[in-house]
């Protein structure tokens, strides 16, 4: 298989809700228009940060035949694919090749914390289960299994694992990839508070979810950063850093939509489990929001 264009910004899309938790796609599909207008290079919905485990079976694929046709064809369309169980996660990867889809953002198995030789089957079985090119994600620390150098080593044999996602929280794998399995794998940031290292060290893409709430900002430090303007980059890089650091936690999927909310780009509203924030930790997220807004950087086009 010939590995995709792909490269650049590709945000972790929200799923948007209405007040009674049901599926907002024209708000979802407005938001995809306001990203797609920003110079995104790609969209993966259903991540983590699109809330992929709370939403039914059917409903994710409505929302991945709704956004496909709002897109059009105008940046690549990927889809999450988080299911508890190998066979779901096979079955779940040919409907989305059947709905059209450009490729897969690959999960471990949730729930039950896999070995290394049940994670590399888990893998292996769903990449057998379609032909569409999969980028591989990452994150032990979110999700309990740790996909090596040497396990991605082991996985390069077969022809549709074309990316990774690297979200292990040690952008020293960057480098451990790139000596371990050379040019095999797109590399792709999965960190937002890691990006400007990753890219330094050679990561060719940037799987964000602050771009969801600033894609302009986003668009700018990715230009700078891959064109070579390390200073200017670091500036943007420092002002965005708190923003940044908010992906990184437990409830970083409330804490994006809230930004989204404060920025006009969305709704806060989130599935429960997750529920709002509220009280002390409502205000000291808010402070960080509002004074990234009040000290944004002006932008050239």
């Amino acid at each position: 298989m010939k590995k995709p264009a792909w490269a650049g910004v590709f945000p972790a899309v929200t799923t948007q809700f209405r007040s009674d938790y049901s599926l907002d796609l024209d708000g979802t599909a407005r938001h995809v228009e306001a990203l797609i207008g920003s110079g995104v290079h790609g969209l993966i919905f259903l991540g983590s940060v699109g809330e992929n485990t709370a939403l039914e079976y059917h409903e994710k694929l409505t929302v991945l035949r709704a956004m496909k046709d709002v897109v059009r064809g105008r940046v690549p369309v990927l889809s999450g694919v988080a299911e508890t169980t190998t066979a779901l996660a096979g079955r779940y990867a040919r409907d989305a090749e059947e709905i059209g889809l450009d490729g897969l953002m690959v999960l471990p198995a949730m729930i039950y914390k896999a070995d290394r030789r049940e994670a590399l089957a888990h893998f292996r079985s769903v990449a057998k289960s379609t032909a569409l090119p999969i980028l591989i994600y990452n994150n032990p620390v979110g999700y309990g299994v740790d996909l090596t150098p040497d396990m991605l080593l082991e996985l390069a044999d077969l022809e549709n694992m074309v990316a990774v996602k690297e979200s292990s929280d040690d952008v020293r794998r960057v480098t451990d990839i790139i000596n371990a399995c050379g040019d095999r794998f797109l590399l792709f940031s999965g960190v937002d508070d890691l990006v400007l290292e990753s890219v330094l060290l050679g990561s060719q893409g940037w799987v964000s979810g602050l771009v969801n709430a600033f894609p302009n900002e986003n668009r700018v430090l990715w230009e700078l950063a891959t064109s070579g303007r390390w200073e200017e980059a670091r500036a943007i890089y420092r002002w965005y850093m708190p923003l940044l650091h908010l992906d990184t936690k437990p409830k970083l999927v409330q804490y994006i939509k809230l930004c989204m909310a404060e920025t006009g780009l969305g709704s806060e509203i989130t599935r429960p489990p997750r529920l709002p924030i509220e009280g002390a930790e409502r205000e000291e997220i808010l402070s960080v929001i509002r004074q990234a807004i009040a000290t944004r950087p002006k932008l050239a086009r």
